[in-house]
This record gives structure tokens, C-alpha cells and sequence, in this order.
């Protein structure tokens, strides 16, 4: 799972100078993509078999892969490739999605990652850092705010977009009992369960609101050895909702835009990630399909690689889930594809 900016490239914009923009959706060609042959496609077509997809999401997904998406280097406009993008494979949802498809996505080339997705979330980490490190104060504040935004939001703004908002704070393991005490003291002196755990967690616990705090907390991937426990307080526009004291410590860092950021830039490679939206996104069948680009922090050495996600609306913020994309070399001619990066 994964969580979204709108603007997937607010976090990049804090690290380098402004570029020239790659358009959210790729431009069309004057060749309807209605009038692709997909008779050459076999009927087993992995599109075919993905679960969770409407009919017009599967439609546009099948006319993409039978035409493909051609990718010029944003540096060398000599270098150039077309792909067709199939779908992946499931990967399981257990909050480490996005490093997980991001390692068969990149390994479907030639090359493998030679990292597990434990490893490519501290790799991802340690380059947030180094990159941070490096920043001036100007750069540092945009960062700190947009993590602010995603993690300790302004809870008295934001309810004409979120019906519910989410608050991250982390509890280092070792303290677990001791906090637990603490919340007893206030539960018998007669406060509610609920409150007392807010209480007790937003006084002892770490805000996720700075680089080094999103450091501990994207370090976290639900394994007995984290340092950090993930505590997620749940807020409606009137008051505290619940409160997922993640009592079994199995709960992992989301992957981020500042995340995948990272890894665009530890891998000198551009990262894309398509989104199919559903009726719900209210767009149109010709239009639900986006491509979020994200650049790395310095040169591109190698082509692309595709993440999927099937947004649940508009923004595709939340709680999507990351799936790898395989992009196949096509040798479809350059005036036929379906987009252009």
C-alpha cells in the first residue's frame, strides 16, 4: 500500500532546480486507441486475470499493452523505447507493496536489484537521508512540510476533501510496557480506554513530522526486529475516531512519494506508476488511465520501470496498493503507440 500526493512532484521540486514538466497524462496520439487489432494479443492476457478491475479499467489496460507507451530520454532525445506494459503479478498487501513491486518490476530487465524488499526500504531510506543531508534549509522545509502534510496533518483543515484523517506516531518496542501502564493509570482514574491511549501516545510518542522522524518511520516493516511500532490515530471532523494500537507490531511503513522518489533516484532510473481509475474517479473510459512520473535527483542511466495502482478515486491518495508492471520492449513503430512519456 501506498500513499499519494496529488502532485507527485511537490517532493522532487525541494531537491532539484524546476524542469521542464512531464504532463500527468501522457499525450495521445491522432490514432483513436479504439482501433487497435487486438486479435495478436493471446485471450490469456495477464490483464485478463488481474482481480479488482472494472471493465473499462481492463479495456484501456489491454489497448495500452497491444500498442504500447514510448519513452524518450529526457536528456538524449536520440534514445528512445517502446514498451508494452503487462501486469506483474500480485504482491501481498502487507504494507511493504511498494518495495516488493518495485524488485520484480526492476528484475524483469536484465539486471536484478540484488536486494529483498527489506533491503530496498533501507537502501531508500539511507539515500532520503544522504539527499537530506545535503539540502539547504529552503529544501529542508518543503520536505518537512509535505511529510507534515501526509503524517501529523492540521486536523482543524482538510474535512471538505478527507472524511476521516490519520495522525502517525511511533512507540519504540522496548517502551510497550510501560505505556501500557501509563494508559492503565489514566483507564483507572476513570478516562476511556480510547482517549487515554491518544493521550498517553501523543505525549511519549514520536511525531512523524521532520526527515529523521520519516526516516524511523519508513524504516518500519512490520518485523519483530523494527525499533518502532506504527500507532495510527484515526480523526473525523468531530474528534478522535480509533485508535490502531498495533498491539501484534506487524504494521509497515507505507510507501510514499518521497519513497519512491528515492528509489528513482538510488537507481538512476525514472519511475512511473499507472493508476486505472474506476467510475468512481468520475472521468471518463477514454481517460482513467494516468501515468505519475517520478524522476530521480540526478542523471538517468537506465530506462524506466512501472508501477500499477488501481485508484479508489480522483486523487488516488490512501491506501492504493502498488503491483509491478513488466515493460517488454515492443517494436511497435513510434506513430502507433498509445502514449508518450
Amino acid at each position: 500500500m501506498g500513499k499519494l500526493l496529488c502532485n507527485s512532484t511537490t517532493v522532487a521540486d525541494a531537491f532539484q532546480p524546476p524542469a521542464s514538466p512531464t504532463p500527468l497524462i501522457a499525450c495521445r496520439e491522432s490514432m483513436s486507441i479504439d482501433a487497435v487489432d487486438l486479435s495478436g494479443l493471446q485471450r490469456s492476457s495477464t490483464w485478463e486475470k488481474v482481480s479488482g478491475l472494472e471493465d473499462r479499467q481492463r479495456r484501456q489496460l489491454m489497448k495500452l499493452q497491444a500498442k504500447g507507451v514510448l519513452w524518450k530520454h529526457p536528456e538524449d532525445k536520440s534514445s528512445s523505447v517502446v514498451f508494452r506494459l503487462s501486469h506483474g503479478g500480485d504482491v501481498d498487501a502487507d504494507g511493504n507493496c511498494l518495495f516488493t513491486a518495485s524488485k520484480r518490476a526492476m528484475e524483469a530487465g536484465t539486471d536484478g536489484v540484488g536486494l529483498d524488499p527489506r533491503g530496498l526500504r533501507t537502501t531508500t531510506v539511507r539515500r532520503f537521508l544522504e539527499d537530506l543531508g545535503s539540502a539547504n534549509e529552503e529544501e529542508k522545509e518543503m520536505v518537512e512540510s509535505a511529510i507534515r502534510h501526509m503524517y501529523s496533518p492540521d486536523l482543524k483543515s482538510g474535512w471538505g476533501i478527507h472524511v476521516v484523517q490519520e495522525v502517525k506516531l511511533l512507540a519504540r518496542k522496548a517502551d510497550r510496557q510501560n505505556l501500557d501502564s501509563a494508559i492503565d493509570e489514566l483507564v483507572n482514574l476513570g478516562m476511556q480506554r480510547e482517549l487515554a491511549a491518544e493521550s498517553i501516545y501523543k505525549e511519549r510518542g514520536v511525531s512523524v513530522e521532520d526527515g529523521q522522524s520519516w526516516a524511523r518511520y519508513m524504516s518500519i516493516s512490520g518485523s519483530p526486529d523494527d525499533e518502532y511500532d506504527i500507532i495510527t490515530l484515526q480523526y473525523t471532523e468531530d474528534g478522535l475516531l480509533t485508535v490502531d494500537e498495533n498491539r501484534q507490531g506487524h504494521a509497515a511503513a507505507f510507501g510514499d512519494d518521497i519513497a519512491i522518489e528515492c528509489l528513482a533516484t538510488e537507481f538512476k532510473r525514472e519511475i512511473y506508476v499507472v493508476q486505472a481509475h474506476g467510475s468512481d474517479a468520475m472521468v471518463d473510459e477514454d481517460n482513467c488511465v494516468f501515468f505519475l512520473p517520478h524522476r530521480p535527483r540526478g542523471p538517468i542511466a537506465q530506462p524506466p520501470f512501472f508501477l500499477f495502482m488501481k485508484g479508489t478515486g480522483w486523487c488516488g491518495a490512501g491506501a492504493d496498493h502498488y503491483e509491478p508492471l513488466i515493460a517488454h520492449p515492443s517494436l511497435v513503430t513510434q506513430e502507433k503507440v498509445g502514449f508518450v512519456l
